[in-house]
């Protein structure tokens, strides 16, 4: 049997603007300004034989540049090659960016084709990704993160998650680690109470405490019940993710500043989460991503990826036990479909492959495009 070969690949650099700017903890102490836009790298890929799929990653801020560059770099090396062969073709890709490492821009910029290659298979296949990968749920748990930032009163914020729990989220988080912790306490004391004891509330203070606040946080708060406390400390402080881990009742949830399989290996080694959070397009698509969730599973540990509910919906499908997936409505005019919410669960599609077409807006927001074959 002759092998298929990809025959066409189609780079693009999408702008996408935000309704608003979006500040959280980092923005708070200054480390970093309001975002108002996201920049995406989509790959279509086509095969001799007819097939196709679409993949994409994102940049936040600055860095969008860089991984366009890199991709188009890379796409070259794919052309005349076997699309079947998935984790070869990224072995091959990132031998090509060695010298620049195995993380950061040099894989994310990987991530795109990695995910077009999964999603041309499931497609091949006509089943959606998450039947392709072994599907263990066709609804996910969902919790919306985009009504909880910085910038919001806690008035807001309590009415956005009223507002998130009638759509049909089973949850929602809120930005936490502005400079006076003690204001961060009461706002969410007051978002528990509103809520109510039984509404899963997630916390995310993106990086932005030392090791004794983030223990006095998290004592202060133990009692209130929460699902996790998400990145108190620096992402690469494994040691003093163990620390809290280890010393509260409030679980921990880190990962997604993470851009390898490696770095989530340590997280995991040295039980420093009970959620891990690891973020496709970060760590360089579907192929590292389901090395991170074996080490995960082995590790007893529950899975609940950053944003990207598009591709992570899948993902978590196919993981064993307990997840979360992140609902982002960012990124929905990018694509002419919708993803079904009800009853607290994300509804796997069962289109094939990923189960998204790039919207005519999408085209509209093109910054930059080029045709490899």
């Amino acid at each position: 049997m002759t092998k298929d070969k990809i025959s066409r690949i189609e780079l693009s650099r999408v702008i996408l603007p935000l309704s608003r700017p979006i500040s959280d903890a980092k923005v708070m102490t200054g480390r970093q300004t309001p975002m108002k836009e996201m920049s995406l790298l989509f790959a279509e890929l086509e095969s001799r034989d007819g097939h196709s799929g679409m993949g994409f990653g994102y940049v936040l801020r600055s860095g969008g540049k860089a991984q366009y560059a890199h991709a188009q770099e890379l796409a070259p090396f794919l052309i005349g090659e076997d699309p079947n062969d998935i984790p070869r073709l990224w072995e091959r890709l990132a031998w090509q960016g060695a010298s620049v490492g195995r993380s950061g821009v040099a894989v994310q910029a990987i991530a795109a084709f990695d995910t077009a290659l999964w999603d041309m298979k499931a497609r091949r296949a006509g089943l959606s990704l998450a039947k392709l990968l072994g599907s263990h749920r066709e609804a996910v748990p969902c919790y919306n993160t985009s009504g909880g930032y910085y910038g919001t009163s806690i008035d807001e914020v309590c009415a956005n998650a009223d507002r998130s729990l009638d759509d049909g989220i089973g949850g929602v988080k809120m930005k936490v680690g502005q400079p006076d912790v003690r204001e961060d306490i009461e706002r969410v004391t007051a978002l528990r109470k509103h809520l109510g004891a039984e509404v899963p509330i997630m916390i995310d203070a993106n990086q932005q405490w030392d090791r004794p606040t983030a223990l006095r946080f998290g004592r202060a708060v133990d009692e209130l019940g929460l699902t996790w406390i998400e990145e108190p400390l620096d992402a690469q402080d494994v040691e003093g993710h163990a620390e809290l881990n280890a010393s509260l009742d409030t679980p921990i949830a880190t990962g997604e500043m993470l851009t390898s399989a490696a770095e989530h290996q340590r997280l995991i080694d040295v039980r420093a989460v009970s959620f891990v959070q690891p973020d496709a397009p970060r760590i360089g698509g579907v192929t590292p991503f389901l090395k991170v969730a074996t080490l995960a599973d082995q590790a007893g540990l529950q899975l609940a990826p950053h944003f990207v509910m598009e591709i992570h919906l899948h993902l978590c499908a196919a993981y064993p036990t307990q997840t979360w997936v992140e609902h982002f409505e960012w990124l929905e005019p990018l694509f002419e479909e919708r993803l079904e919410i009800r009853e607290g669960h994300m509804i796997v599609p069962d289109r094939p492959g990923l189960g998204l077409t790039l919207s005519e807006q999408a085209r509209h927001w093109t910054r930059a495009s080029e045709e490899f074959r």
